[in-house]
C-alpha cells in the first residue's frame, strides 16, 4: 500500500512538474513570455527572426535610427538585440563629447555616475521609442565580458586596481553590488516597456576576457552557474513581467573524455549550458556559434571539419538541451566571413534552426543609406559608417547582398506565418 501510494505521490509530481513547463506567466498586454518551449505575445505564438545591432543607439541622428527599424521592420525582423551599456573612463569624457559618442557611464576614482543626458540613456530612450513604433521588441545585454564599449573589467579595473584575473568580477561583493546598481538603473527605466523582450545579464560572460581566468573559475567550480543564479533571481526581484536570460555563448561542461580539451565543452569557459538552463529565472537559453574562427587549426582543406557541419552538431546539441529543459532557445548570434561561406553555409543553419524550434539571430544587421556625417562617421575603435553604411566587421549583412539577405527574409516569412 506505501509503494501504491508512494508511486502515486511520484506520478502526481511528474505531472504537476510537466504542467508548470506548460502554464505561461501572466504578463501585461504587449510582453513576451513563454509556455514550455515557446514564446507567446497576446496569448499567440511569437516564432521570430531577429537582429543584433550594437551600434544603433550609438547613432546620432534619430532619423538614422528611424531608417535603420524601416530597414529592420521591411525584412521581417521582430527582435533587435542591442547594447544596454556604454561606459567610459573620466579620461575619455571630453574626446567622447567632441566625437558626439553615446556613454551611460562614466568611471572615475573606483564608481561610475549615470549619463541621462542626450548624450546618453535619452539615446536609448529613443531607441525603444522607435522600435515600439515599428513592433520590435528588444533584448538589452547589462554589460560586456569584453572590453569594448565598457564591459565588465571596467569594474575591476575601479573597483580593484591591479587585480589580474578577469573572473574577480563575479565574486567580489563591491562589484557585484555596483553592476547590481546599473542593472536598477536600467530595469526600472524601462520594466514598464513592451518594447523590452528581454534583459541579458551579459553578453557572452566567461571566466576569462582581455585579462586571463583565475584557477577559481570553471563549470565544476559553479562559478558563473552561481552568478547567474543570484542575477536572475535580482533582476526578478525588480521587474515580475520581462524575460530574462543569460546573453551567453552556450558552452556545456561534458565529462566524456573525447570533448576533454575542448573549451566549449570542458567547462573551462565557466558556463554549464544544461545547468544554467535549469534556473528558474532564466526564462529561455541563447548560445552562439562562430566555427570558422573558434577553429581555425581544424578547417583546412582535406581535413574531415567543416564549418557547416559543426555548426549543424553544435545546433543540435543545444536544441536537445533546451527540449530536455522545456524552455525556448534563441541562436542569438552566429556568423561566418566571406560572401561565399555566408551564402552557402547559412542556408543549412538557419533550417536546422527552423526545424528545431529556434529563434535566429544573425550576427549582424547592415543598414545602407545613413546619413549623419554625410554618410560617414568613426565612431569608436574600428567602427565607422562608411558610404551610408553601418559598421561591417565582416558578418554583417546588408540589403544589396540579395542572396545572403533573402535568406533571413524568408525564414522571417516562415517564422511569420508560425505565429498567426
Amino acid at each position: 500500500m506505501k509503494l501504491l501510494i508512494s508511486g502515486a505521490i511520484c506520478l502526481l509530481s511528474l505531472l504537476a512538474s510537466a504542467e508548470s513547463v506548460n502554464v505561461k506567466r501572466a504578463v501585461p498586454k504587449g510582453f513576451v513570455t513563454t509556455r514550455g518551449a515557446d514564446f507567446e505575445l497576446d496569448g499567440s505564438p511569437f516564432a521570430f527572426v531577429g537582429a543584433n545591432s550594437y551600434w544603433l543607439p550609438l547613432l546620432t541622428s534619430a532619423q538614422d535610427v528611424e531608417a535603420t527599424f524601416q530597414q529592420m521592420h521591411d525584412a521581417g525582423v521582430k527582435v533587435l538585440r542591442t547594447w544596454g551599456f556604454n561606459a567610459i573612463n573620466a579620461s575619455e569624457l571630453a574626446g567622447a563629447r567632441q566625437s558626439n559618442l553615446t556613454y551611460y557611464q562614466v568611471w572615475n576614482d573606483g564608481d561610475w555616475t549615470l549619463n541621462d543626458g542626450p548624450q546618453g540613456l535619452q539615446r536609448l530612450d529613443n531607441v525603444l521609442k522607435i522600435a515600439l513604433k515599428y513592433d520590435i521588441k528588444v533584448i538589452l545585454a547589462f554589460t560586456n565580458n569584453w572590453v569594448g564599449y565598457g564591459g565588465l573589467e571596467l569594474y575591476v579595473d575601479h573597483i580593484a586596481p591591479g587585480a589580474s584575473a578577469h573572473d574577480v568580477f563575479y565574486t567580489d561583493p563591491k562589484m557585484i553590488a555596483s553592476y547590481q546598481r546599473y542593472v536598477k538603473t536600467i530595469v526600472n527605466r524601462y520594466k514598464n516597456s513592451p518594447a523590452i523582450f528581454a534583459w541579458e545579464m551579459m553578453n557572452e560572460a566567461r571566466c576569462l576576457g582581455d585579462l586571463p581566468s583565475s584557477s577559481d573559475c570553471s563549470a565544476p567550480l559553479g562559478t558563473l552557474p552561481k552568478w547567474y543564479r543570484e542575477q536572475s533571481d535580482f533582476i526578478r526581484s525588480l521587474d515580475p513581467h520581462h524575460l530574462i536570460t543569460t546573453g551567453g555563448e552556450g558552452h556545456f561542461f561534458w565529462k566524456n573524455p573525447a570533448f576533454s580539451s575542448d573549451y566549449n565543452f570542458n567547462g573551462q569557459a565557466g558556463e554549464d549550458f544544461d545547468l544554467d538552463l535549469t534556473l528558474p529565472n532564466v526564462d529561455f537559453a541563447t548560445y552562439h556559434m562562430y566555427p570558422q574562427t573558434w577553429y581555425p587549426q581544424l578547417d583546412f582543406p582535406g581535413s574531415n571539419f567543416t564549418v557547416e557541419s559543426w555548426g549543424l552538431f553544435w545546433i543540435d546539441a543545444h536544441a536537445n538541451a533546451a527540449k530536455k529543459a522545456g524552455k525556448p532557445l534563441v541562436l542569438e548570434e552566429f556568423g561566418v566571413t566571406g560572401e561565399a561561406n555566408k551564402t552557402t553555409i547559412y542556408p543549412s543553419w538557419v533550417g536546422r534552426a527552423l526545424d528545431t524550434n529556434h529563434g535566429i539571430m544573425p550576427w549582424q544587421f547592415g543598414a545602407l543609406k545613413l546619413k549623419e556625417d554625410g554618410g560617414n562617421r568613426l565612431i569608436k575603435y574600428a567602427d565607422a559608417l562608411i558610404d551610408g553604411a553601418s559598421p561591417n566587421d565582416g558578418y554583417a549583412i546588408y540589403k544589396n547582398q540579395t542572396a545572403i539577405w533573402d535568406i533571413f527574409t524568408n525564414a522571417a516569412k516562415l517564422q511569420a506565418a508560425r505565429s498567426l
